[in-house]
């Protein structure tokens, strides 16, 4: 067994949704539920819907594109080379109109795991509301 941690380019566990493609660098596996790390091709139109969370921590590091993150006292347009970091219970969403690309970190969260878990979900799995609600809370994700 090694002592780190190696992912090649275009590996990682691989989701590919509508508005967005992410894989996998770090599972919160490996870190005992303390850390996941993500790179996220944003598709042109992304938009993430106003939430927040009680314990994660979020960074964006923005590497190509421009990403639009709303809070309630201000809207940041994020850039190539630019990091935001959202700590718990900011409200915040997140657009992108003609696509992008970010690495993003979850401290003490498990964002990883909720990926695999939508990855396992039927079309209406999505249109229950009341499951959604409940799947997102279970991964500290809370919407208005």
């Amino acid at each position: 067994m090694t002592e780190f941690n190696f992912v090649e380019h275009g590996k990682g566990d691989n989701y590919n949704y509508a508005q967005d493609h992410c894989f996998v660098k770090l599972s919160s596996r490996e870190t005992n539920g303390t850390l996941s790390f993500v790179e996220d091709t944003l598709k042109p139109g992304f938009y993430l819907a106003r939430h927040h969370h009680k314990i994660m921590t979020e960074i964006f590091y923005i590497l190509e594109g421009e990403v639009e993150l709303i809070f309630d006292q201000e809207t940041v347009i994020a850039k190539p080379g630019d990091t935001v970091t959202v700590p718990p219970n900011v409200w915040h969403a997140a657009s992108c109109k003609n696509g992008g690309k970010m690495l993003s970190i979850f401290h003490k969260g498990q964002f990883d795991l909720y990926l695999e878990r939508l990855s396992k979900m039927s079309d209406s799995d999505f249109a229950n509301a009341a499951l959604m609600k409940s799947v997102s809370a279970e991964f500290d994700i809370y919407e208005e």
